[in-house]
C-alpha cells in the first residue's frame, strides 16, 4: 500500500512539474485558418466544437461537435472586433491573429497549462461567425470549449454596439 501511495504522488509531483514546464502545451496546429470557405474539421476525438461541422457528414465527431455560429452584430468586422475584446479579457486567453474577417485565440488552462486553438471567422455568405474551438492533448476536455464557446455567445449577444 505504501508503494502504490509512493507511486501516485510520485506520477503527481512528475504531472505537475512537466505542465509547469510546457510540456502539456501540445503543438501549434499547422493548418489553422480558412480555406475553400472552411474552418479545419473537428478534432477527431471529443474535445472540440465546430460551427462548420456539418460540413463533414462523415465525421466519427460530427454530431458531438456541433455548436451554433455566432451572431452578427453590425458588420462582420465589427462582430470580430467585439470579439476580440471580449476574449481579451478572458484568463488565459491570448489573442494569436486578429484582423477584420478572422480571430485566432490560444486558451491556456491556469493549473495544467493545456492549451486550446479557438477560431473565429466571419462568414459573409451566410452572415454569422463560423467557430472552431480544440484542445490539442487530449481525448475529452469535460465540455470545456463548448462551455467556453458559449460564455463568448452570451458575452457577445449582452455586448452593445459601439
Amino acid at each position: 500500500m505504501k508503494t502504490l501511495l509512493f507511486v501516485l504522488v510520485l506520477l503527481a509531483v512528475v504531472v505537475a512539474l512537466a505542465s509547469q514546464f510546457g510540456l502539456l502545451r501540445g503543438r501549434t496546429p499547422g493548418d489553422l485558418g480558412v480555406r475553400d470557405g472552411r474552418l479545419k474539421p473537428p478534432s477527431m476525438s471529443p474535445n472540440s466544437v465546430s460551427s462548420q461541422a456539418g460540413l463533414y457528414p462523415d465525421h466519427p465527431q460530427r454530431a458531438y461537435a456541433q455548436i451554433a455560429p455566432l451572431p452578427v452584430r453590425g458588420s462582420g468586422p465589427e462582430t470580430i472586433e467585439r470579439l476580440r475584446r471580449i476574449v481579451e479579457a478572458m484568463e488565459g486567453a491570448k489573442v494569436v491573429k486578429a484582423d477584420s474577417g478572422y480571430l485566432y485565440v490560444q486558451y491556456t488552462s491556469r493549473m495544467m497549462k493545456f492549451v486550446d486553438d479557438a477560431e473565429f471567422w466571419f462568414d459573409p455568405r451566410s452572415n454569422v461567425i463560423q467557430v472552431r474551438s480544440a484542445s490539442r492533448l487530449g481525448r475529452s476536455d469535460f465540455g470545456v470549449n463548448r462551455a467556453r464557446i458559449e460564455a463568448i455567445r452570451a458575452r457577445l449577444e449582452g455586448a452593445e454596439k459601439p
